[in-house]
């Protein structure tokens, strides 16, 4: 199965799962295996830190020695400070390999020239008994630790070592740097001083330590600063922090895998809750209701997919209701020309001018219907654009009423039009003679009894409003918001209309949102209604 095919919860699961794995790998990888480099990097720091803190002690104060007790066993560390001479003068050991106060003389001269030749300081490193000096001098062997024949470790044999033997660390060779890389000095060891022992890191070749030098002057004497400091975390240490990991391992994967089950669980069923709501939704129950709140992304998700539901619902039940009325105005006139063309054809003498001219307006009234709709669905789809120009708006109005002259004489309408002035304005003279056609069609569909309809120009500054009023029962308030609506028609009855196709009102509306024009209704119920919009007379002039 590919990834992409894997259903979130074990998404989720396996990303949690393996989030653990990871921070468990790096939790050993660096308390484990990094372990003595970072122990290393912390005890030197801690060392040169305590080094400066101490030579801060010997320069201000006279005695110092509870300060540098105390500077000792807060760090674990050996601190031992003499004069030139090696003379003990503070003492503090608080680690148990620290011997630097048991120092032999031959080892103080030695890491006194090693701190002269480094301009004051010296690093000694020693793993196990072996020694190194700054970094450049490598392992040497124990004083005493001699290789000749018959010598035992820790000793030399005086039968063959006369006073000035060196310690058998001779001059670093050829075969010595490819065979072992090392560097060796040579230092003199007077004969009677062959018993002394230094052994740093007694019993643990793989310990490390270190022993920091420094000379410094104090009133015109020189002090010596010894501090010793081990660089290898103990045994125990260490056993006990891989015990400690190995249980905390145990621990965060049954914490991980809780956690991991619970996410996974929790985000998954409601991503699945909404999923079978929209299956629903697809199938067109528009009723369904999405309520996952549990995250405030899903919630959102929720919230839009209610919206869309209802949107859906009322789209849906327009357009239903748009066939259904379509149907009611196709299935008027194509029965009216059958019935004609019926009469027409078994009927001698029917065939009169009378007959064929309700043919003919029962076809325009289908091809208006039928444009109309067209009309609606290139406006909508963005195809259609505008081709402003100047022209007289007042002519172009009187022009639309002259059409319902035969309306006024045959069935007694009254179509006034209000107005001062003759006005000018900048918009597309087609379009706009289409939106005064269909609002005074839809005055006339819906007006009273009394059959009266009236047209408003009214001018103010730099705009004129036309206003089209009737006297029918009006607009509901709840029905205002929709009367602008391409499947909208006045749900308490649907008559068929006396002139024009009851389509007009959302081909208005988006002519008129093509011109950047204000448009609007209102009314009060049995009162009537009045539709309105308003033009810049003149946009290019200065507001």
């Amino acid at each position: 199965m590919k990834i992409k095919n894997i259903s979130i919860k074990w998404k989720i699961f396996l990303a949690y799962t393996v989030l653990a794995i990871v921070l468990i790998v790096v939790l050993w990888f660096f308390q484990i295996v990094y372990l003595n480099d970072f122990y290393k990097f912390i005890k030197r720091n801690e060392t040169e830190a305590v080094l400066d803190q101490v030579e801060g002690y010997l320069m201000t104060e006279d005695d110092c020695t509870d300060e540098i007790e105390q500077v000792a066993a807060s760090n674990n560390l050996g601190i031992f400070i003499t004069d030139k001479d090696g003379n003990s003068i503070y003492n503090a050991e608080y680690i148990f390999n620290s011997q630097i106060s048991s120092l032999p003389d031959y080892m103080f001269d030695l890491f006194y020239e090693e701190a002269v030749a480094g301009g004051g300081e010296a690093v000694i490193e020693y793993k196990g008994s072996e020694m190194k000096v700054n970094d450049e001098m490598q392992p040497f062997a124990n004083p005493g630790a001699g290789d000749a024949p018959g010598g035992q470790e820790g000793q030399v044999d005086e039968s063959e070592s006369a006073p000035g033997d060196i310690l058998g660390i001779g001059e670093i060779s050829e075969d010595d740097e490819d065979s072992q890389g090392v560097g060796k000095i040579e230092y003199t060891i007077p004969h009677e001083k062959h018993e002394e022992k230094f052994m740093q890191n007694i019993g643990n070749e793989l310990a490390e330590s270190v022993i920091y030098v420094r000379i410094i002057n104090v009133d015109g004497a020189e002090r010596v600063i010894m501090v010793n400091s081990v660089l290898t975390p103990v045994d125990s240490t260490v056993t006990t922090l891989k015990l400690q990991l190995k249980v905390i391992t145990v621990i965060m994967l049954i914490i991980a895998f809780a956690i991991a089950v619970g996410m996974s669980k929790s985000i998954s069923r409601s991503i699945i809750k909404l999923n079978d709501g929209a299956r629903q939704l697809a199938n067109g129950d528009y009723s369904v209701k999405f309520d996952s709140r549990d995250y405030e992304e899903v919630a959102q998700l929720s919230d839009t997919l209610n919206y869309a539901a209802t949107e859906l619902g009322k789209a849906d039940s327009l357009q239903k209701e748009l066939i259904a009325n379509v149907s009611h105005d196709l299935r008027t006139p194509l029965t009216m020309i059958k019935g004609y063309a019926e009469v027409m054809r078994d009927i001698p003498g029917e065939n009169t001018p009378e007959n064929v001219q309700v043919i003919i307006d029962e076809t325009e009234r289908l091809t208006g219907l039928v444009n109309d709709m067209l009309d609606i669905s290139k406006l909508k789809a963005g195809t259609i654009s505008i081709k402003p120009e100047e022209y007289n708006i007042t002519a172009s109005i009187r022009h639309v009423l002259e059409r319902y002259n035969k309306l006024r004489e045959v069935e007694g309408y009254t179509i006034d039009f209000v107005y001062d002035d003759e006005i000018n304005v900048y918009a597309d003279e087609q379009k706009m003679y289409q939106v005064l056609y269909n609002l005074v069609n839809n005055a006339i569909n819906y007006t009273g009894e009394d059959k009266k309809v009236t047209v408003v120009q009214k001018v103010r500054d730099n705009i004129i409003r036309i206003e089209v009023i009737d006297t029918g029962d009006g607009v509901s308030q709840e029905d205002i918001p929709y009367v602008w609506d391409r499947y909208y028609k006045d749900k308490t009855t649907h008559k068929r209309a006396l002139q024009g196709t009851g389509l007009g009102l959302s081909i208005v509306k988006n002519v008129l949102e093509l011109h950047g024009a204000k448009y609007g209704v209102s009314s009060v119920k049995g009162e009537g209604a009045t539709f309105w919009f308003e033009l810049t007379i003149n946009p290019f002039s200065e507001e």
